[in-house]
């Protein structure tokens, strides 16, 4: 399981960091315009090179654009469980966020062999982008991804909840990443499509001596996977999806 130490702090500050340089950039970009100088300066009005004259647009003031709100979660706000069927588990999901260190928080409690953790920073499931999700590879034994590694391409994933709606998921890669690249946090930004990443240990284990996880792993396996229909509840046939 992603352990709350060094190289996801590193991670996550590099996440916020590239957020606000994307931010940035954009801004800059709408505002400014780059001469030849290097030298930034706001963009000139437009001139009539006939008579020199300076035109003011004749359109109607800029109105900023509302923006589109997402889709409403097909999952609502009621339990569901996190189902893939080939591997056996059927596991409830809980909601976790950021400590007080912008870490990703992982489950330590009496249930943390078996339940499945929702980032509430990345979406939620169903509504156009990526949701993540994480679980113990080993918690003192066999965890819920225990038998991760066996997952393919093809597979299928699902998002059930307490009413029977049905969020349906297929594998398209399954790939490690190493917790210390910078770039590995890539699979936890937005997506421009309805996707579900799900994050594990991986590789070798060492012995740290750490009074809660023992020890650390030294990879990441990452399952990414798209949406591929919506069953509403009372519904037997999955809708169209993304």
């Amino acid at each position: 399981m992603v352990r709350s130490s060094g190289p996801w702090r590193r991670l996550m500050l590099a996440l916020g960091a590239l957020s606000f340089l994307g931010g940035a950039a954009l801004l800059a970009a709408g505002v400014f315009i780059l001469t030849d100088s290097g030298e930034s300066r706001p963009q000139a009005p437009l001139v009539d090179v006939n008579t020199q004259n300076l035109h003011l647009p004749t359109a109607s003031p800029l109105i900023p654009a509302t923006p589109t709100p997402p889709p409403a979660p097909p999952l609502g706000d009621q339990p569901y469980s996190f189902v893939i069927d080939k591997l056996g588990v059927n596991a409830p999901v809980a909601s976790y966020g950021l400590d007080a260190n912008f870490v990703p928080e992982v489950p330590t409690g009496p249930d943390a062999a078996s339940v499945v953790v929702w980032y509430n920073f990345s979406a939620r499931p169903g509504t156009g982008s990526n949701a993540v999700f994480a679980g113990h590879v080993t918690w003192f034994g066999a965890a819920v991804f225990y038998n991760l590694a066996s997952i393919q391409k093809g597979d299928v994933v699902r998002l059930r909840a307490t009413d029977g709606t049905e969020l349906r998921y297929m594998v398209d890669s399954v790939f490690d990443v190493d917790p210390a690249d910078p770039n590995s946090v890539k699979v936890m930004q937005s997506t421009d499509k309805d996707a579900l990443t799900i994050i594990t240990c991986d590789g070798s284990f060492t012995k740290t001596g750490d009074p809660v996880f023992g020890g650390e792993y030294s990879s990441r396996l990452i399952v990414r996977a798209y949406l591929q229909g919506v069953t509403p509840a009372g519904v037997g046939a999955p809708a169209a999806g993304g």
